[in-house]
């Protein structure tokens, strides 16, 4: 599938195309003039500039051995992972990764998501995106050559390569069945992945999988270039080079108080277990009520009396959640 690609693109005209349109856009250039990126040909000076800036706060470290070639997973049985935790200061897991930049087949070393202004508060003065509100915090993914397995984020995302370059593979979310997606509530790191390889996938296994790949993107980031993914996109990641930084920002463009994933796991356990007939009266309710038209559920009813499905306000906000506690309370 052809790039699809902007540059030059101001904050306004990012929400009301490339967000509007609900699909994932290159941004190249879109840091070129960040200071760090400045330092994107050197390795080591680019490690120089980030320790520099850093405090003695531990960042976490994902450590894999050689043997799982990068990639972060699960174990064989899919009851633990195949890679241990760290607790390191920023400094020192950079000398680590410098260390082993010449080597053949290294450990597989990651420091994923770190909060910029916990462990390099003078970072964002200088490297600043204008397409995002000032008030979404930048996060820190520094590694070698690591793969993070297909996974989706709950929020607007903007990945933006400091150094390295980085490989993304992106599939939209109707693709769901087709992923094989591991455990919802025991995750690599947050967010349920998908149990395929994308290096080596097993089409026996997984014979949907095939559909999948018909529909994904790929797209390759140099330092500078960025990459808008929206909500519930499925990516992977990989790191191409033996040193890669990148900084990205989460936000909720739509604003909603809550996180939809919560829903999901409540309606599996309330819904599921019905039988197949009680199961399409829910899916009929569920349709009705919030994938139809709002209009068309509440119009007949004053807005005064709409309850908890009037317009979304702090108070309403309140309300819904004391209900859902009680709810939860009595079960």
């Amino acid at each position: 599938m052809a790039e699809t690609a902007r540059r030059d693109i101001n904050r306004s005209r990012f929400e009301t195309e490339v967000v509007a349109g609900y699909r994932p856009v290159v941004l190249r250039g879109a840091v070129s003039d960040w200071e760090a990126v400045s330092h994107a040909a050197n390795p080591r000076d680019l490690a120089a500039y980030l320790a520099r800036r850093a405090n003695d706060r531990p960042v976490e470290l994902f450590v894999g051995r050689p043997e799982i070639a990068g990639r972060f997973f699960y174990d064989p049985a899919v009851r633990g992972l195949n890679f241990e935790r760290r607790r390191e200061t920023l400094a020192t897991a950079l000398g680590h990764l410098l260390a082993l930049i010449d080597e053949k087949t290294p450990p597989a070393v990651y420091v994923g998501g770190a909060p910029v202004r916990d462990h390099l508060p003078a970072f964002a003065a200088d490297n600043r995106l204008d397409l995002v509100d000032a008030a979404v915090e930048p996060r820190l993914w520094i590694g070698n050559a690591v793969t993070v397995s297909t996974h989706y984020d709950l929020s607007d995302n903007i990945a933006c390569v400091v150094g390295g370059r980085r490989r993304f593979t992106l599939f939209p979310p109707d693709q769901l069945a087709n992923l094989y997606v591991g455990p919802l509530d025991f995750t690599l790191a947050g967010q349920p992945v998908s149990m395929v390889d994308l290096k080596a996938p097993d089409t026996e296994r997984f014979p949907r999988f095939s559909q999948a790949l018909e529909t994904a993107e790929t797209f390759e980031l140099e330092p500078g270039d960025a990459l808008y993914i929206p909500p519930l996109w499925w990516h992977q990641v990989e790191s191409l080079t033996p040193f890669n930084v990148l900084v990205n920002y989460w936000w909720n463009a739509s604003g909603a108080p809550q996180s939809p994933f919560d829903a999901l796991i409540h309606a599996v356990m309330t819904v599921r277990p019905l039988p197949a007939a009680q199961k399409a009266a829910w899916r009929a309710i569920f349709d009705h009520y919030v994938f139809g038209d709002t209009a068309d559920a509440v119009s007949h009813l004053p807005e005064t009396s709409r309850g908890v499905l009037g317009a979304m306000t702090p108070i309403l906000d309140e309300r819904i959640r004391a209900f859902l506690i009680n709810g939860l309370k009595r079960g």
